[in-house]
């Protein structure tokens, strides 16, 4: 079984993303285990404050080490892999989530407000990984990202795990476009290759539509193939 601690100050948040669709039946099947710890819990004093300003001045407030390394210490173990989400991580890739799928446990841990005090994060953290050039109100929509996106190269999440190998930067590039029924819909045909059955040619198709939907809209994915 595949698990996550997820901490946060608002473990609420993440109630409806992985209580819904194949999280929630692969939850419900035993194959993860997704663990929502709030950090303020290990805050001490009478109002159990988590935050302060930040030495040497500026805007906002900064979790403090010792409750955010209490937190984390209270569901790692030696075979934990502790990450960090924050804008200034490494980007998330689909090889990255497919790396992360074989680690047994994840502990993930949130971003709030200016950031985490760097003691923390230099004591406990093994990896900082970044959703993308952004920043987000918190860090839970970026644990999300990550849970759900690792969580597809775990075997029996998706139903279809051939799906999986064909999805989108799985080869470097973008996915082909796909078609459905009714085979005419406002003038516009699926193509008519995709209706005749012959999979080399099919195949040949979807490789030719990725690559220049991908040379259009991420050029420098195609370079890093050359």
């Amino acid at each position: 079984m595949k698990r996550f601690d997820i901490l946060s100050l608002f473990p609420d948040y993440f109630e409806g993303p992985f209580n819904v669709s194949m999280i929630k039946r692969a939850r419900e099947k035993g194959l993860l285990e997704i663990n929502l710890v709030n950090m303020r819990d290990f805050a001490k004093g009478r109002y159990q404050q988590i935050d302060d300003r930040p030495y040497g001045g500026g805007p906002g407030m900064v979790l403090m080490a010792e409750p955010v390394t209490s937190a984390i210490r209270s569901v790692k173990s030696e075979k934990s892999h502790v990450v960090y989400l924050t804008p200034q991580g490494t980007p998330l890739t689909a090889k990255r989530c497919s790396e992360l799928a074989e680690i047994d446990h994840l502990v993930v841990l949130c971003g709030h407000y200016e950031g985490i005090d760097e003691r923390a994060i230099e004591s406990e953290v093994d990896e900082e990984i970044s959703i993308g050039d952004y920043v987000l109100t918190s860090g839970a929509p970026a644990a999300t990202v990550l849970v759900d996106a690792v969580s597809r190269f775990i075997p029996g999440v998706i139903g279809n795990e051939e799906a999986t190998r064909q999805d989108s930067f799985e080869n470097g590039m973008f996915d082909a476009p796909v078609y459905t029924r009714p085979p005419e819909f406002e003038g516009k045909e699926v193509p008519p290759v995709l209706c005749q059955g012959h999979h080399a040619e099919i195949d040949a198709w979807r490789e030719e539509k990725a690559r220049e939907k991908t040379e259009r809209v991420r050029p420098e994915l195609i370079e890093r193939l050359k």
